[in-house]
Formats: C-alpha cells, sequence, structure tokens
C-alpha cells in the first residue's frame, strides 16, 4: 500500500514539510498555524479564483508573514470565473450573496481544483503533508466531506506512484480538521491558543470591503464558532 512509504520518509528526512492551502480564513490559517507548531517546515499556496472577496489574498499574505512561512505561493487560476459562468455566488458578482446556505454557495470541485493543484508542488517540494480547512461544521459542501478527501487522497498518490516507490518523493497525506473530525470552534480553539489576538486578522466574509459584512452564510458561521468555543469575537464587522 502506499501508505508504507511514509514511514520510510518519516525515519529519513530531518525536518518535515508540509504544505498548507491558505485563503487568509478562519479555519485555513488555523490550520497552517497547527502544523507550523508542531514543527513543520510550512511552506503555503494561496488561489485566486476568480472570488469576489480580495480580501482574502491581502489577509492570507498577511498571516504568511506572520508565520514565517518558508514559501508562500499566489497561484492565479481567476480563468476559472469564467469557467463557473453563472454556478454560484462567491464568483459570479451579478448574485445577491445569501445570509443562509443555499446550494449556489458551494463552487463546483473548488477543493478538488485546489488540491490538485496543490498536490503537484507539494510533489515537488518534497512535502509529506497536504492541509486544507475543512471541518465537520462544513458537511453541507460535498468536497469538505472526509470520504471525499480519502478518495482524492488515494487518487493524487495513484497519480504518481512510480516516483513514490522510487523514493522521488514522499507520498501525500491530506489532513483537515474533519479528517480529524474536529468542528469549525474546537478547530477554532486550537487555532486561537496558538495565534491569539491575531485570529481576528482572518477574514471569512464572501463579500469584499474594509469590514467584513456580518451578514453572510460564512460570517455568521464565524460568528457562532466563536461563540461556541466562548471566545469573545472582536473582529470588526460593517
Amino acid at each position: 500500500m502506499i501508505w508504507n512509504y511514509v514511514e520510510l520518509y518519516s525515519q529519513s528526512r530531518v525536518k518535515m514539510k508540509s504544505l498548507c492551502i491558505i485563503s487568509g480564513g478562519l479555519d485555513s490559517s488555523g490550520v497552517a498555524s497547527y502544523w507550523k507548531s508542531k514543527g513543520y517546515e510550512l511552506n503555503l499556496l494561496t488561489f485566486d479564483y476568480g472570488q469576489r472577496a480580495k480580501q482574502e489574498i491581502k489577509r492570507a499574505r498577511e498571516m504568511g508573514e506572520y508565520l514565517s512561512a518558508k514559501e508562500h505561493k499566489f497561484v492565479d487560476i481567476s480563468f476559472m470565473k469564467d469557467l463557473y459562468g453563472k454556478t454560484n455566488v462567491l464568483t459570479d458578482e451579478t448574485k445577491e450573496m445569501p445570509s443562509q446556505f443555499q446550494a449556489n454557495i458551494i463552487v463546483p470541485i473548488r477543493n478538488a481544483v485546489f488540491l490538485t493543484i496543490a498536490c503537484a508542488h507539494a510533489f515537488a517540494i518534497g512535502a509529506e503533508v497536504l492541509a486544507y480547512g475543512a471541518h465537520l461544521t462544513d458537511q453541507p459542501y460535498p468536497d469538505c466531506r472526509p470520504e471525499f478527501a480519502k478518495s482524492i487522497q488515494e487518487t493524487l498518490n495513484l497519480g504518481d506512484i512510480d516516483a513514490i516507490k522510487s523514493k522521488s518523493h514522499p507520498p501525500i497525506e491530506l489532513w483537515s480538521p474533519a479528517i480529524a473530525r474536529m468542528t469549525k470552534d474546537q478547530m477554532l480553539k486550537v487555532s486561537y491558543g496558538i495565534l491569539g489576538e491575531r485570529i481576528f486578522r482572518t477574514w471569512s466574509c464572501y463579500l469584499d470591503g474594509e469590514k467584513q459584512c456580518g451578514k453572510c452564510e460564512s460570517c455568521r458561521n464565524r460568528k457562532v464558532a466563536f461563540s461556541l468555543a466562548k471566545i469573545d469575537d472582536k473582529t470588526e464587522y460593517a
């Protein structure tokens, strides 16, 4: 099995490497800080996929600098906005942003696109862990579910299995709070313990602006997570 090779690489490498997909949001920033705290070399990827919330990219850059990432690459796949068309409200500015979950919030297989590109880079730099911010509270989103992560992890490793067997690079272990059976508020407690007040600089809002709207589904989920985690939410909302 692929995972027999993980132990071989773990024994031979001096410092393990992680590659974390970071959007500048509460969850992905927490995941990046978590792997940094575990002593892994921290490498980051941020995607511009044509999203309305350009503040995400700014906040991701800030967090990468704060965490002293070894490498932080910004990947422009904004052409995806044209391919997505009018399927979702996160890339289509003509649609009204809902205040609660609706199917049109889902960006079709967004995480599959991100993870496939990220895995190519992870193989190139020899990272053992590829992490993203999906959690158990995200279950309305199919590409945030653990069964999706398990399937794409196996597929991506099979996509370069000969190189893995020849030890050209290690296999990828895909990690997310969902895989670790953690909810959004549980992950927040972990990341707040690492980042402290810096956590309030993260950006959750689906819209752009100087302040987060406080009304969209993502902002509402952010507020609920702070409440459940019993952490005073000092985020500035419009």
